[in-house]
């Protein structure tokens, strides 16, 4: 089976950030993929925007080595990388100065009104202002431009209504496009096709017959480079106020009308403005905050946070377990247990519906325990879909059951390489899809239920909980979930 791959129109892609980590990691390569399987048009153009002073052939030559080391197994890549690098460009620019922008400008210009163009803002946000202050006086803000916004959008609810002031003073609310990568992911794709291009589980889909519902992002890495950044923000602010919050709104949300980009994210809205409040009197009861120290990741022994960063006094949390509940008809008295880290023992992201045990068992004791249904969504590191269902265990000799998966990997079912997120959000960008991007409202509505959450916080006089690396976090996000009388899903693979 083949995928179907549908060309965009020509359009030129400005990656401001066009050397930094983003860029070379994630952008260029799902630009190379898209562009070699015929999607991206011979005259478009990616023009690299940053401080350093080069050349549009060295930034080429820049590009083309990193490029070439994730092109050494896949000899299609490799193939099409001498007539993708002929697409980039580079410009040097500083937000904050006046000097090179009329020329900028006018390079842009050439292409005519109607050129579809894409501004990647993949900067610290305190350039966001900056940016589309000198972008909207250069004139490059109209027609069918576009502004691609990256995560953090604030650190409160004060700071994100600034910036998407700024940045709505430049753009409007349909050129702009607020990227999560994890609304990307093929899995969180399918699940919208699970719930309402089948009718098996939609009637299913409430408090009545799911008993909670559990949502893990874990990483094995610690600070890696992004220390300065990280000890400001902690897990709360880079993981949960938008990936997990995200992932959520997806399972719990109404079917909307259509697939129209408002008509989603009006549903998704719903679901922020019914998240029951955690008030400062609860919150040491329903989250759970870790800081990691030292241990093993991947077999080789690790530094502690405070040692990686070399500060002993940081609070900043590396771990986040949160009892959430959804305070509306569908969802009461189904929690939602969301759990992300770092330095954890494996890294995936998965969703876990678990389905309320049958009410009565028919079978006799010699048949084993009758396990609830559960269906799990991965979303990485394999993306793919189990529903686990109870079976009779083959064989004579009585009836056994047996807990068992219903397993579908979209590698081995469809065996054609899957997208990743930022190659599909991009051609969206390109496209004027805004399907699976935030709205500002769903933005300020996350961050109004995270703000409490961070000053209970601030007003606890203990530190995040330790835990080792390697371990699934402190003891108490263990405690969390037991004492509900529920377990966190583990894979088991039997």
């Amino acid at each position: 089976m083949t995928a179907k791959t549908v060309p965009v129109d020509s359009f030129d892609l400005v990656i401001f950030g066009g050397t930094g980590d983003l860029a070379l990691r994630k952008l260029l390569p799902g630009l190379l993929r898209r562009y070699a399987d015929g999607q991206i048009p011979q005259d478009s153009r990616i023009i690299g925007v940053a401080r350093d002073r080069q050349n549009g052939a060295e930034y080429r030559a820049r590009i083309g080595e990193a490029l070439e080391k994730i092109t050494e197994a896949e000899p299609l890549l490799r193939a099409r990388l001498p007539a993708f690098l002929q697409l980039l460009d580079y410009r040097p620019l500083d937000a904050t100065r006046e000097e090179g922008w009329e020329e900028f400008g006018e390079l842009l210009k050439t292409t005519g009104p109607d050129r579809i163009r894409v501004f990647y803002l993949s900067t610290s946000p305190n350039l966001f202002v900056d940016l589309c202050s000198r972008l909207r006086d250069a004139g490059l803000n109209t027609g069918n431009a576009r502004v691609v916004v990256e995560k953090p959008i604030g650190r409160d609810s004060a700071s994100a209504a600034a910036i998407n002031d700024a940045v709505g003073a430049a753009f409007a609310e349909h050129q702009t496009f607020r990227i999560d990568h994890y609304l990307g992911k093929e899995t969180v794709q399918n699940l919208l096709a699970l719930r309402f291009a089948n009718i098996l589980f939609e009637p299913l889909w409430n408090a009545g017959r799911i008993d909670h519902v559990q949502i893990t992002v874990a990483e094995t890495v610690g600070l890696e480079k992004r220390a300065g950044y990280y000890d400001s923000s902690g897990a709360l602010r880079d993981m949960v106020q938008n990936h997990l919050l995200q992932l959520l709104c997806m399972v719990a949300m109404e079917p909307p009308a259509t697939l129209q980009a408002d008509a989603l994210r009006d549903e998704k809205l719903k679901v922020l403005r019914s998240l029951k409040p955690i008030t400062a009197t609860e919150v040491s009861h329903v989250t759970v905050r870790g800081q990691y120290r030292a241990g093993a990741s991947g077999g080789a022994a690790v530094p502690g946070y405070l040692d990686e960063l070399g500060r002993p006094d940081s609070r900043t949390e590396t771990f986040v377990a949160i009892k959430a509940e959804v305070a509306n008809w569908r969802w009461a008295g189904a929690p939602f247990y969301l759990r992300t880290g770092k330095r954890l023992p494996e890294r995936v992201s998965e969703i876990v519906v678990a389905f309320r045990p049958v009410p009565h068992s028919i079978f006799d004791a010699s048949a084993g325990p009758a396990q609830p249904n559960r269906l799990v969504l991965r979303l990485q590191p394999d993306e793919g879909v189990k529903l686990w269902l109870m079976i009779k265990d083959p064989g004579p000799g009585g009836l056994r059951m047996k807990y068992v998966p219903l397993d579908m990997s979209f590698a081995e079912a469809f065996g054609v390489h899957q997208p990743e997120a930022y190659e599909r959000l991009l051609m969206d960008v390109v496209r004027g899809n805004q399907s699976l991007f935030m709205r500002r409202d769903e933005v300020e509505a996350a961050w109004a239920w995270i703000d409490p959450i961070l000053e209970a916080w601030e007003q606890l006089p203990e530190a995040p909980k330790p835990y080792t690396a390697g371990s699934w976090g402190p003891n108490a996000a263990v405690a969390l979930i037991e004492r509900d009388g529920r377990t966190w899903h583990e894979d088991t693979g039997t």
